[in-house]
């Protein structure tokens, strides 16, 4: 097959769209919500770099996703610029017939050094997660020696680099951050950036999620709604999992993500690839399918692409997950072991 042949879909009939690409389970940062410190300490055991696809096996695998019909790739992480050479692997990625967006997701911090590098490999798209625009707290969620003026230094180089407008990712969780909202949309409004504001998520089993913690979507628009007025715009794209509003100064536009008070399962069009090679066809799920073992076990490559085209083929045509719509069942029952965010990338 070549790129455009087929639209896979699962059993719900979502089609396969969007592919999240982790390089490392490694970051410099141990945000309380993805990485908290008491878990992913000194003793920890990250991923031996041997167990690591390489870049010649993720552009491989990108590739068999993208015969399948996926036509947006993000490289995550961890933290992705930990992975060295990543402008290598953009640029090989960007070369995969059928790729039409290269994004990235990071936190910021190195993003200074490696922004115009980037660009130029290819990447169309960055997305920097920034919880507070508060130097103190800053500290206290990340719970990191890296200042914020790091993560914002590597924004400001970001958009000299040609990356406009850039997202912002704020997890705003009730009593920690929530009170900081309007100032970080303020700051994106001033600078051209759209920021995301995303409700704090049961993801993986260490981040001591209470749904207590979580400030409904709705509640973020009311109080924006309340300093300047906003509308509701259409989805860019289906299966965008952002509502978006635009500001009617005409001043640009923010986004909720709603997974906990307004699941968007039915739309969703997203696989995650880890940085060992497994699949995982929901950011709530349990278990990935190993893809790794599949582009390792021959060096023919039209042999390799067709055992992959068959493996992805029968993961997605088998999908039924659609966790965050079926939370409050999952909550009263004993939750299944749920695979940690920095392993998938979010």
């Amino acid at each position: 097959m070549t790129a455009g042949d087929a639209v896979t879909r699962d059993t719900l009939g979502r089609p396969l769209h969007d592919l999240r690409v982790s390089v490392t389970d490694r970051c410099n940062m141990r945000c309380q919500y993805c990485m908290p410190r008491e878990v992913f300490g000194p003793g920890f055991v990250f991923a031996p770099r041997q167990e690591l696809l390489t870049f010649e096996e993720i552009t491989d695998v990108v590739a068999a996703f993208v015969r399948a019909g996926v036509r947006k790739v993000r490289l995550t992480g961890g933290e992705p610029l930990l992975r060295a050479g990543l402008p290598d692997l953009v640029a090989m990625v960007a070369a995969v017939p059928g790729v039409e967006d290269v994004a990235l997701t990071t936190n910021g911090s190195l993003l200074a050094r490696h922004a115009t590098k980037l660009r130029a490999a290819g990447l169309q798209r960055v997305t920097v997660s920034l919880d507070t625009l508060d130097p103190e707290l800053f500290t206290k969620l990340s719970d990191t020696e890296i200042s914020l003026a790091a993560v914002l230094d590597g924004i400001e180089a970001a958009s000299a680099a040609g990356f406009v407008p850039i997202k912002l990712n704020t997890v705003v969780r009730r009593g920690s951050n929530d009170a900081d909202v309007e100032r970080v949309a303020e700051f994106a409004r001033r600078h051209g950036h759209i920021v995301r504001f995303i409700e704090y998520m049961d993801v993986g089993g260490t981040n001591g999620w209470r749904v207590d913690d979580v400030v409904p979507s709705s509640e973020i628009v009311t109080r924006l709604s309340a300093r300047w007025q906003l509308e509701p715009i259409d989805p860019n794209y289906r299966g965008e999992v952002a509502s978006r509003y635009r500001y009617l100064d005409g001043a640009g536009e923010i986004g909720v993500i709603s997974s906990i008070s307004q699941p968007f399962c039915g739309a969703c069009t997203r696989a995650r690839l880890s940085a060992i090679g497994e699949v995982y066809t929901c950011l709530f799920g349990s278990h990935g399918t190993d893809l790794r073992a599949v582009v390792r076990a021959s060096s023919d490559d039209e042999t390799r692409a067709g055992a992959l085209d068959a493996a992805i083929a029968q993961l997605w045509g088998a999908r039924a997950d659609r966790y965050s719509e079926l939370r409050s069942a999952h909550t009263r029952a004993r939750q299944p072991r749920k695979v940690e965010m920095s392993h998938i990338g979010g």
